[in-house]
């Protein structure tokens, strides 16, 4: 077994001056939609750069789930450029793009397709190092093995894995976090708890990612409400909440939770549906979905105990964490099912139409193989119909 995470982390109010500290002559710096630059962060980071005496070029505006075109066209900038520092800050889509696009730049010959089989990267770090800053408390791409692209001409999320994109160094500094409006606070924070939940019950769970799990949830069930509530100090403690639950899944890797919201997220004409709000709506179902699997339901069951829930029996523990989290959901301003989601934007009979294929994909997705229960065709259409009518769970 492996356990990797970056060689360098930097944490705490103020880390971002760390990146005085990097060695190099030319670093590019990918950012998303503005965030980063109207709140000064990104100047900030630049005239760092500049101290540690390198040059520094900006690929600015990656969208939220960043495409294909856009990794090609950063990695086209990187090729003109040459840096040998990739510094990615913002939330979880800039990281990931700046990642895949990292792959291209040092190997320009390879093809999207080659990447999306799991573990088959080429070898990186010939041409450049990776800080990773994160701006939201979610994804922790910061300290993952992963990076996920949307091939929007397929409608489908593509999760890119391999142990080669995990960053050289992250720079976990709160500040950036303190930005977030509620909303995305909610949803980044769910994502959160799935990832540690689901790689405390994951198959290849093991001694080095179970008590990095258990933490994060715990903090994460402490302090999440507050962090959307406003409670800064809250809001910081999630920012290290997320990345040790994000230490956890890059190790352990996650379930069917993650590859039903990866193939949901772009399949529908009527509108994306959020990762982390996807997350939050099927992670009850699939707790209960997994939990026929004895091994899975004691994991659970001692879930709920770390975080002080009650319950005599294995089934009253699992029953009771379904219900805490979707108390947490509903405390979150979080919709019970898909036909709740913004007001019903996702279409019922779309939805019905896709369901077969979406189930497929699902259940081909790199994250389903780690899940403690293997679905069937007939399990994921079960599931999927289940979360988006907000049915009860008994197969």
């Amino acid at each position: 077994m492996r356990f990797t995470l970056p060689r360098d982390l930097y944490h705490g109010k103020g880390s971002l001056e760390e990146l005085k500290n990097l060695k190099g002559k030319k670093a590019i710096v990918v950012v998303g939609g503005g965030s980063m630059k109207r709140f000064g962060f990104l100047d900030k980071a630049v005239n760092y750069l500049k101290e540690a005496g390198m040059e520094v070029q900006l690929f600015e505006n990656v969208e939220p789930d960043p495409s294909v075109d856009t990794v090609m066209r950063g990695a086209k900038a990187m090729q003109e450029f040459e840096p040998d520092w990739i510094v990615a800050m913002g939330g979880g889509s800039p990281i990931d793009a700046a990642k895949a696009m990292w792959a291209f730049y040092e190997y320009p010959d390879t093809t999207f397709e080659q990447l999306i089989t799991p573990f088959s990267f080429p070898t990186l770090r010939t041409k450049a190092r990776f800080c990773a800053i994160p701006s939201t408390s979610g994804t922790a791409t910061e300290v993952t093995a992963f990076s996920v692209i949307t091939d929007y001409n397929k409608g489908i999320k593509y999760p890119l894995a391999d142990f080669n994109i995990t960053p050289d160094v992250a720079i976990v500094d709160p500040e950036l976090a303190e930005k977030m409006p509620p909303k995305l606070t909610a949803h980044t924070g769910m994502d959160a708890m799935t990832h540690a939940i689901e790689a405390y019950v994951s198959t290849l769970n093991c001694n080095y990612t179970d008590p990095l799990a258990l933490h994060a949830i715990k903090m994460i069930h402490n302090d999440l409400k507050a962090s959307y509530d406003g409670d800064m100090d809250a809001r910081d403690r999630m920012h290290d909440a997320q990345c040790l639950a994000g230490m956890a899944f890059s190790n352990a890797l996650l379930g069917i939770v993650h590859s039903m919201a990866h193939k949901t997220g772009a399949a529908y004409s009527g509108g994306h549906i959020v990762h982390g709000c996807a997350n939050a709506m099927y992670l009850p179902k699939v707790i209960k979905y997994n939990s026929k699997d004895e091994t899975a339901a004691k994991r659970y069951a001692e879930i709920a105990r770390f975080i002080d829930l009650k319950g005599e029996t294995t089934e009253e523990l699992v029953d009771a964490l379904i219900a805490e989290l979707k108390k947490m959901n509903e405390s979150l301003n979080i919709p019970k099912c898909i036909k709740e989601y913004e007001g019903g934007i996702i279409d019922e009979k779309e939805f019905n139409d896709k369901l077969s294929s979406v189930a497929t994909l699902a259940i081909g997705d790199a994250c389903t193989g780690s899940n403690p229960r293997q679905p069937s065709q007939e399990d994921m259409e079960k599931l999927l119909h289940a979360c988006y009518y907000d049915e009860e769970i008994d197969f």
